[in-house]
């Protein structure tokens, strides 16, 4: 389907963190950015509520003419991307994940926090990568209500968040792999508690990935390079 638009979504305003790796390298493509802001946060429902809420989602942005679909949320990708893919498997569907395999290429023998949401951490998809590159010297956080905090755009609740949550890892971290795309956006806040550590993300992964998919699949398109931004809450209903 050339001449149409790549489908970003996620839970809210976090995924622009991807949106923008993905404009770095493809920005002559146009898009439709889905703010879910409407169902946020996706961390603390079950797996069938997400399937149904991203299902719903895909659907609306492939009868807005989408060629492609990114999930910019890793409890999406946890626990809706295979279902996905397998419903619309004629379209190319690109998942976030925890970029925690790069602390095995990178980081190995360094200590390492993942912050992500209690969803991702429960996963069964994050438990295989987990259990697969499991350096021993991992701490796992699942950080409930963080990114609704974030979402809320309160800087305050954000730093009084990460300072009761963060403060017993101060000094012990290096890494912190940064599982949920709200989290990209508060990087000063949690340095500011645990020091100088280094940040690892998918997002740059995830926009060189999608780019070799669309020219592997003749997709690749120069047009004016929009962007669209959609929140579902001006939506009364959601398509079904």
């Amino acid at each position: 389907m050339k001449n149409g638009k790549i489908g970003v979504f996620d839970s809210g305003i976090g995924g622009v963190t991807v949106l923008k790796e993905i404009l770095k390298e493809l920005p002559e493509e146009d898009y439709i950015y889905y703010s879910d802001s409407k169902n946020n946060p996706y961390g603390d429902k079950n797996t069938d509520e997400i399937i149904k809420i991203c299902d719903n989602i895909v659907q609306f942005l492939l009868d807005n003419n989408c060629k492609a679909i990114v999930i910019a949320c890793n409890t999406a990708s946890a626990k809706a991307a295979d279902y996905l893919r397998k419903k619309y498997s004629s379209i190319p569907i690109i998942a976030i994940e925890p970029a925690y395999k790069m602390i095995y290429d990178y980081a190995y023998k360094e200590t390492t926090l993942v912050m992500a949401t209690k969803g991702t951490i429960e996963s069964e998809k994050f438990n295989i990568l987990y259990k697969k590159y499991d350096n021993g010297k991992t701490y796992l956080l699942p950080c409930i209500g963080l990114a609704e905090k974030i979402e809320n755009g309160d800087k305050e609740q954000v730093r009084y968040y990460l300072k009761n949550n963060l403060e017993i890892y101060k000094g012990k971290i290096k890494n912190v792999v940064l599982g949920c795309t709200h989290y990209p956006l508060i990087k000063k806040e949690i340095k500011e508690v645990l020091g100088d550590v280094n940040f690892f993300d998918g997002s740059p992964s995830l926009a060189k990935n999608l780019k070799n998919i669309l020219r592997q699949k003749d997709l690749l398109e120069k047009q004016k390079g929009n962007v669209e931004f959609i929140d579902s809450r001006m939506f009364k209903k959601e398509k079904r």
